[in-house]
């Protein structure tokens, strides 16, 4: 079974100032490289006149598709210690980018390495962090007399509700997660007696 996965969700920014020097730093959800080459071009564009655009970026969920920029700083200086921030984060399909706009005072090599993997620890601690599952949809049909009992169930178990269609009878989309989709499954027809369809769908990742 796939194992879950920690990501940003959506984008964060956050500022702070090292010696004069201004560092503005940014996190986001990236899910290819694609993605993050894009995210990248958006803050230099913001950026033109930064001094460095230095950024890391995990863009996958196994971690193998990992790229990295000192853009100008000293080598090892930037890129490297923002990437160990996302690993030692254990996070994944998430972009990191730290511009900096220099104040006039150099911070040598240890300096510069503190102030990057600072820049990009304290963004991703006020970010949303959430957990990426591999997740089941299911169609669930009932008939109208026992909606409101299936309704209860759901509303009692972790699960999102996805989409609803009436008909001759009622088919309810939903998405549960694969690790507890058997017990769900189970414990749903035995709380209905009997008295439901379910067809299972597809898998996919999703946010929990």
């Amino acid at each position: 079974m796939e194992k879950a996965v920690l990501t940003v969700q959506g984008r964060h920014e956050s500022e702070k100032i090292i010696e004069k020097s201004r560092f503005i730093t940014y996190s986001a959800h990236v899910e290819s490289e694609e993605a993050a080459r894009a995210f990248l071009a958006e803050i230099r564009k913001a950026h033109t006149l930064a001094t460095h655009v230095c950024y890391a970026f995990v863009a996958d969920k196994t971690g193998n598709l990992q790229r990295f920029s000192d853009d100008g700083e000293p080598q090892g200086t930037a890129g490297v210690p923002m990437l160990e921030v996302l690993k030692n984060k254990k996070l994944f399909e998430t972009a990191v980018a730290v511009v900096r706009y220099f104040g006039g005072v150099k911070l040598g090599a240890g300096g510069l390495v503190r102030a990057y993997s600072s820049s990009v620890a304290e963004n991703l601690d006020g970010a949303r962090i959430c957990s990426l599952e591999i997740c089941a949809e299911y169609t669930l049909t009932v008939d109208y007399t026992g909606l409101d009992s299936v309704q209860k169930y759901l509303s009692t178990h972790t699960c999102t509700p996805l989409n609803t269609e009436y008909g001759e009878k009622v088919y309810l989309n939903i998405a549960i997660k694969k690790s507890e989709e058997t017990a769900f499954i189970a414990g749903l027809v035995d709380y209905m007696q009997g008295k439901i369809e379910y067809e299972k769908g597809k898998e996919y990742y999703a946010a929990f």
